[in-house]
């Protein structure tokens, strides 16, 4: 498991983590959402939608490479985007995924 993944499940352990299209895009628009992670292949409707909404709010999307492996950080199923709501956390997973 790469290390970016280990931190994500430690951030959602702690309850930093949210997921699903809708719950992301309103904790983007809330301004608590500090970095949106999507999978390359989320559908492009959804890609387009999540990526309007960061760019407006200015939010930091990094993508990674598949939906299996979103959830499997996370200790989920496939998960297409989540968002992550603490700034230390963001900060580090910035780094790990450039």
């Amino acid at each position: 498991q790469p290390k970016w993944a280990s931190l994500l499940g430690l951030a959602y352990r702690a309850r930093k983590v949210i997921t699903g299209e809708e719950l992301v895009i309103k904790e983007v628009r809330s301004g608590k959402a500090k970095l949106v992670l999507l999978s390359s292949d989320a559908s492009s409707n959804t890609e387009k939608k999540i990526t309007d909404k960061c760019s407006y709010y200015n939010v930091p999307i990094m993508k990674v490479e598949n939906r299996e492996q979103l959830g499997h950080a996370i200790g989920k199923d496939e998960r297409v985007v989540l968002a992550v709501l603490d700034d230390g956390f963001a900060k580090k997973l910035k780094t790990l995924l450039h």
